[in-house]
């Protein structure tokens, strides 16, 4: 059982329950009481001591830490490990959704259901929602999923959805969504998930750090990770700042990366400031149709809050990269020739940064290096699972006078 407190970062003031924020601009976290012990769990909930949830789901998702043979020769560098999350049977890793969001889907839900909640609300690019379809299917909790028309080809399941599943669709892009599941939420009094607020989501894949530092002895001095709200980049620094605090060796650099033209996270970093501006971000609907990875397309990412990703940026003195499709996609195939799986967009413009850092002398050789391949082995899913698409059950279009809402 996991003891904890939850904690603003400004005002230190502790709530309990689900709470998700407070009235100041921060976010909250959990400070978990014990040191954590590896239990025998499956997946992530051996890092259960570190997660808001007293009971594990049904689930045996988790990340997985390997060290690299063939990709770090081809770069050489002499320590790159490889924090797989996706589905690698070969290597133990069991993402059945085939993304990190598996990480965050489950003990979202378990704390949910602990805390009484029937019901839950998420908007998704489509990686997200196909995770907490999956979670959700496993046990029949009702999940209301609300994803961009463009992107319902990503919401699909091994096996068959139950009707707890309910696919909305939206015209629109990622914030649109977001914004049309706020209206839903209040108009059919539906919980929201949360977003980046929400402890569960932000522990849950920093359990990459944790079993990334579990299999190399100490934290990385490197982490490389692509963004789009940045939400796992923070969950990471977080869960680094806890190894500290009970003793273990190491301290992270995140280096983040965006898929040009979209890149406010980059542009506002390179600016350092710390809020993001419209000109971070010119053109964004024409700029999101145009890059590789479109999930990584949040308009209104938890950068300046505080406690959020500028704060980690400045913490672990970071570095953020703006990769191309081009690069992207050739570092996608180097990956898949090098690791013998195959790995998502998102996957691949982290690579591509890391290879880019290379490149420029910003890594050394001898660094101790963790690469989040954030998802990865669709292929190799489908030649196990029979996949099922979830079909949605309406279309609808944000009204026009709708401001658009932060996801956190």
């Amino acid at each position: 059982m996991s003891e904890y407190t939850i904690k603003c970062l400004e005002c230190g003031k502790e709530f309990n329950g689900y709470t998700l924020s407070c009235s100041c601009y921060s976010l909250l976290r959990a400070e978990y009481k014990k040191r954590f012990q590896i239990k025998d769990l499956p997946g992530m909930w051996r890092f259960i001591d570190w997660l808001p949830c007293n009971k594990p789901l049904n689930t045996k998702c988790g990340p997985i830490t390997y060290k690299s043979n063939g990709l770090a020769k081809e770069l050489g560098l002499k320590n790159l490990y490889i924090s797989f999350n996706g589905y690698y049977p070969e290597k133990n890793a069991f993402n059945m959704t085939c993304s990190f969001k598996d990480l965050e889907a489950s003990p979202t839900i378990a704390r949910a259901i602990e805390n009484g909640l029937k019901t839950m609300l998420i908007s998704s690019a489509g990686n997200t929602a196909r995770a907490f379809a999956y979670a959700s299917n496993k046990i029949g909790f009702e999940v209301y999923l609300v994803v961009p028309e463009s992107y319902l080809y990503r919401v699909w399941i091994p096996g068959e959805p139950g009707e707890n599943i309910h696919l909305i669709a939206v015209k629109g892009d990622y914030s649109d969504a977001i914004s049309v599941g706020n209206i839903i939420c209040k108009n059919k009094n539906i919980s929201q998930e949360g977003g980046a607020k929400n402890i569960a989501r932000r522990d849950g894949m920093g359990t990459v750090m944790l079993d990334a530092t579990v299999v190399i002895g100490q934290m990385p001095k490197h982490y490389f990770q692509a963004v789009g709200s940045g939400t796992g980049a923070i969950a990471c620094w977080e869960m680094a700042i806890r190894l500290r605090k009970w003793g273990w060796k190491g301290w992270p650099k995140l280096n983040l990366s965006q898929n040009i033209p979209f890149t406010p996270i980059y542009n506002a970093w390179k600016a350092k400031r710390r809020e993001i501006l419209a000109d971070d971000m010119p053109n964004a609907r024409e700029s999101i149709e145009k890059i590789y990875s479109t999930v990584l397309s949040n308009r209104n990412p938890p950068y300046s809050i505080k406690g959020g990703l500028y704060d980690a940026l400045c913490d672990t003195n970071g570095e953020v990269y703006a990769v191309t499709n081009k690069e992207a996609k050739d570092a996608g195939k180097l990956f898949e020739s090098t690791e013998e799986i195959d790995s998502l967009p998102p996957a691949n413009v982290a690579i591509a940064s890391l290879i880019r850092a290379v490149n420029e002398d910003k890594v050394g050789k001898d660094d101790i290096i963790l690469l989040n391949i954030t998802g990865g082995g669709v292929s190799r899913l489908k030649e196990d699972y029979d996949i099922v698409q979830i079909k949605p059950e309406m279309t609808i279009r944000k009204p026009e006078n709708i401001v658009i809402e932060n996801e956190c």
